[in-house]
Parts: C-alpha cells; structure tokens; sequence
C-alpha cells in the first residue's frame, strides 16, 4: 500500500490513502477500474439488430407494394364468390375445402396477419415450400384476396 503524503520515513506503519483519493490497481482485471460494460455492449447490439430489422422490413414492404403487378391487384374491388371459387380450384387441395388447413395452414384470420400486399406476395412467390408458384391475372388475385377476407366473417366448420 503507498504511504500517504504525511507520513515520514522515520513512521514504520503504513497508512492507506484517505477515501477521497483512488487507489492504485494491482492488475489489469481489478475492478475498482471503469471498464467496457458487457450490458452496455449487449444493449447496443440488440438496438442495432432492432433497427436493422425495423429497415429490412420496411424495404420488404416498399418493395413488395411498388411492385406492379402488387399494385395492380392492390387498385381492383375483387368478388368474394369467385375468388371462393378460384380458392376451390387452386387452393383447396392444400388448405381445405373450407380453408381449415390440411397440408397448408387454416386461413382462417389470415388477413390479420398479413396485409394484402403481402397476401399477394405469398401467392405469386411461392416462397414458402410446399407453396407452388400461382400466376393469376390482377383481377383473379383481387377476387381471391376479397375471398380470404370474406373468410374472417365465416368460422371454420366444426370437425365430426
């Protein structure tokens, strides 16, 4: 321990420094010294993730909008009855006569979670394996969109 300024060479006990002043570190770890916050770092990552996603998204969603094929279908009133039976002959093998889902997923509430560029998107992409590919004119996909929002107001049927 240094001796403090007030000591003399003639003192032989050794008296810590006051609490106003800091003391020397021993090693490199020691942890009286500021350091790089691991929390700090973590946060500061988790924000930038968050807003490279928050970015991503946006673009994804620019992109899918200013597409015009999207905007085409997005600027039609599409009819319930024939995208049901659009649905039926292109749809229903993989999700239902009624929509309930068999291979694909009950569409049910569908246009809750995904807006109708995005719909179209799923469509048209077939991103999303099993999903073929469909490639329907603007007013079909219109009528079919109409179809899947006409679904909300209609529950699935009950199982047997």
């Amino acid at each position: 321990m240094p001796l403090s300024p007030s000591a003399s060479s003639d003192d032989h006990q050794a008296r810590p420094d006051p609490p106003d002043r800091p003391s020397t570190p021993t090693s490199l770890t020691d942890s009286a010294q500021p350091g790089p916050r691991p929390r700090t770092f973590i946060a500061a990552l988790a924000t930038l993730a968050a807003t490279a996603c928050a970015v991503l998204a946006f673009a994804l969603y620019q992109a899918a909008t200013a597409d015009p094929y999207t905007q085409a279908v997005l600027a039609l009133s599409g009819d319930p009855q024939q995208g049901g039976r659009l649905f039926r002959m292109n749809c229903a093998g993989c999700h239902g006569l009624a929509a309930q889902g068999l291979v694909g997923p009950d569409l049910h509430g569908v246009t809750d979670r995904k807006n109708n560029a995005r719909l179209v998107q799923q469509v048209v992409s077939g991103n999303t394996p099993p999903m073929p590919k469909f490639e329907l004119e603007p007013q079909a996909m219109a009528d079919l969109i109409s179809h899947l929002h006409h679904l909300q107001t209609q529950p699935a049927p009950a199982a047997p």
